[in-house]
């Protein structure tokens, strides 16, 4: 605690004074979560306090600007906000707070501590949408990432610095692979330096229940998380993704290896939405404006590989398929982008396989680059003879399928036991990628 105390002692000390006069504005109208602000110009992304003279300031952030008025969003309820209130700007506009203070620890949109320890002192800023680069900075996936999953590591191999969605309807099992995916990730011998999870607009029982599951003495030290639920208001819920987004960033540009995961892209997208909404923005597809699409496209090409530092993002991402709709905006918006994606069966998981992983939908775009190809060649007889069987398994459960007149939908009845036992693991079950691998070669290589 002393030590803590004085290094922010020692900060300040070296922190210039700011001699220039305050700003401030007024509280001049209130429509909903909205606030319009006069007498006061500052940038877009700009945190405000808004003093209300009773209790804790609240706050606010900038989004926009309309006919002399600056426009702000609530990051909290609206509640005994009045009329007049004097609006004051604060901190830099644009960044937000990284730094190796947050491995091991659980914090909210804007970076403050929620799992119950210590302030964090804090010093480094990242800004908020990231530092943009040259195309050719991203250096290609050479590398395969063990995800620890047997069935993906098999048969949609993924590479370090690969972007990657898991894509399903509610209640499909999305929240347990990414479990699945983020142990197997810090436990492998070569995996991720440092892990960050967003846990954007999803339950606060699931943040309370996965800070449990991971924040322990085996993960504690390298990992972040950041959560931001869905009871709170959606430009802080955005907050949370790009401070997620941009802590990954920062390890990124220090050499190390981030595993970022980010459950749920689509809530993201809905929070996006709510504020374009909003502002005035039409809803162009299904009711998202092109600003929604348009930002979860942002957060996605922010991840990969960079050749300047050797550092790597490898990007997780839920995406929830509205009523298990593979067409929905955000969905087909998400898969055009992303460099591979994971599609769970509600169908599988009626029948009891866990995780439900459809492997015919699931793809990896880099998989071919990565790994050998007698691997490319097994996983393409696995997948045919899925595929085979899961076309005409109707006609084989009804006995109208006469043996003999399809080779390989008779091979596809003799194995369908082990191919489903071979897709089917246990939530705390590790197989890492050399044991998923020469286990296919045992089930397929005759």
């Amino acid at each position: 605690m002393l030590d803590m105390c004085e290094a922010i002692l020692r900060d300040l000390a070296t922190e210039p004074v700011d001699l220039a006069p305050r700003r401030f504005g007024y509280v001049t109208a209130c429509d909903g979560g909205l606030l319009e602000v006069s007498g006061l110009a500052v940038p877009v992304g700009a945190m405000c306090r808004v003093a209300d003279g009773r209790k804790a300031p609240l706050l606010a952030e900038v989004i926009g600007f309309r006919n002399g008025r600056t426009m702000m969003m609530m990051l909290g309820d609206t509640i005994l906000l009045r009329p007049g209130a004097r609006v004051i700007p604060e901190g830099r506009p644009g960044m937000l707070p990284v730094g190796e203070a947050f491995l091991g620890r659980a914090v909210d949109g804007e970076g403050l501590p929620i799992d119950g320890g210590l302030p964090i002192h804090k010093r480094g800023e990242w800004p908020a949408g990231g530092v943009r680069t040259s195309a050719l900075d991203r250096s290609p996936v050479r590398v395969p990432f063990d995800t620890g999953v047997r069935a993906l590591n098999a048969l949609t191999t993924f590479g370090v610095g690969q972007r990657i969605g898991v894509m399903a309807g509610s209640g499909v099992g999305k929240s347990v692979l990414i479990d699945m995916i983020a142990r197997g990730a810090s436990l492998a011998r070569n995996g991720a330096d440092v892990v960050v999870v967003g846990l954007i607009g999803e339950r606060a029982r699931e943040v309370s229940d996965f800070v449990e599951r991971h924040m322990n003495a085996a993960m504690k030290e390298k990992t972040v998380v950041v959560a931001v639920p869905a009871d709170h208001a959606p430009n802080l819920r955005l907050r949370g993704a790009m401070l997620a987004t941009s802590m990954a960033e920062h390890f990124r540009a220090r050499g190390r290896k981030v595993l970022l995961i980010m459950d749920s892209l689509t809530r993201v997208a809905h929070a996006a939405r709510e504020i374009g909404l909003l502002l005035g923005e039409p809803g162009a597809a299904r009711g998202y404006p092109p600003s929604a699409l348009a930002t979860i496209t942002k957060l996605v090409e922010r991840a990969g590989n960079s050749a300047a530092s050797n550092g790597s993002v490898t990007g997780l991402y839920t995406v929830l398929a509205d009523g298990d709709n593979q067409d929905d905006p955000v969905v087909d918006t998400a898969r055009s982008i992303l460099d591979g994606h994971i599609v769970l069966s509600r169908e599988l998981a009626q029948r009891g396989q866990y995780p439900a992983i459809d492997i015919a939908a699931s793809l990896s775009r880099v998989m071919n680059d990565i790994v050998p190809e007698e691997h490319q060649k097994l996983a393409r007889t696995f997948r045919a003879l899925t595929a085979s069987y899961e076309a005409n398994r109707d006609l084989v459960l009804m006995g109208a399928y006469r043996p003999g007149a399809d080779a390989q939908l008779d091979r596809a009845i003799a194995m369908t036991g082990k191919l489903t036992a071979f897709l089917a693991q246990g939530a705390g079950e590790v197989v890492p990628l050399k044991d998923s691998a020469s286990q296919l070669e045992a089930l397929l290589g005759s």
